[in-house]
């Protein structure tokens, strides 16, 4: 049995000890750049191999392609390999804020051509409440090789989402907070609004109170009033850096809802070329110019 949107603690427990299945801790903070590296040293699931957002899971930045940039897909592959990760392992991603750094891994694996990938539903939060052991010791790893089957079709570039604006044949998803999709307190980029056009999705709302992923069937039910008579295909994830976009990838999934893809740039790419349009809550567009597991602590998108 393979495990490919999300599984539960006692799942997770259940095969955490069976063999070719990797644990994989990516905890992170965007305010703090050492914090889930720290967090994973005092304790962690055992067995768990740490990935770091900016390190492992993001590729070098130009000024022009965004926050978190994709790496290149042999480059994570290879960092894959090294970690014994080969073509039939199964993958669980876990992290403290409700899956939004595990859910980048999740897709990314997906994007290689990795589909045996799950984020672990709550977190390492829900694995300790459920009272189960932690770690400090780090894993024996055995590099593996793997294999990629890239798939680029899984994304969407600035140019077509650019080309979409005049006749909106695609829908973008907003995973901001709406306040930051509204243009109001944006904290992470130098300008504030959103792509033309967007509807808003903040990945929060993907999660119940506990900080696991709200029920499937409720999902659905959310995700189709949403997008309305809109295929999942043509569904666009964006958020700031492509990071919690992939939440409502993962929430989409989930639900039963497959298909749908991912800008990887961004509002945080799409900002990085002034001729761009941008639109408020206040106006529709404009063109940028020079003037321009506690739930209540995740980030209001990456």
């Amino acid at each position: 049995m393979s495990f490919t949107t999300l599984i539960s603690v006692s799942e997770l427990a259940a095969h955490a000890q069976d063999a070719n299945w990797v644990i994989c801790d990516c905890r992170h903070d965007l305010a703090n750049y050492e914090a889930g590296r720290r967090a994973y040293a005092e304790a962690h699931v055992p067995g768990a191999r740490f990935l770091h957002l900016d390190e492992d899971l993001s590729g070098p930045k130009t000024g022009l392609n965004g926050r978190h940039p994709l790496p290149h897909p042999i480059t994570f592959t290879l960092r894959l390999a090294a970690l014994g990760v080969d073509n039939h392992t199964q993958v669980v991603a876990y992290d403290a804020m409700g899956g939004v750094f595990a859910a980048r891994l999740w897709w990314m694996l997906r994007w290689v051509g990795h589909r045996n990938a799950a984020v672990l539903d709550g977190g390492i939060g829900a694995w300790v409440a459920a009272g189960n052991p932690v770690t400090a010791e780090p894993p024996v790893v055995k590099p593996a090789r793997f294999n990629p089957s890239p798939s680029p079709q899984l994304t969407v570039s600035a140019n077509e989402v650019a080309a979409n604006l005049d006749h909106q044949s695609l829908l973008v998803v907003d995973a901001r907070s709406p306040d930051r999709f509204r243009g109001e307190n944006e904290t992470l980029d130098p300008v504030a609004g959103h792509i033309p056009g967007a509807a808003n999705r903040f990945f929060r709302d993907n999660l119940a109170a506990d900080g696991c992923f709200k029920p499937s069937q409720t999902l659905r039910q959310e995700y189709v009033t949403l997008l309305g008579a809109r295929a999942p295909k043509d569904i666009v994830h964006q958020c700031g850096s492509g990071v919690t976009a992939c939440h409502n990838l993962l929430a989409m999934e989930a639900a039963g809802l497959a298909g749908s893809r991912l800008y990887p740039g961004s509002w945080s790419e799409w900002v990085s070329d002034r001729k761009r349009p941008v639109a408020t809550a206040d106006r529709k567009s404009t063109r940028l110019n020079s003037s321009h597991t506690d739930i209540s602590r995740m980030p209001s998108s990456a």
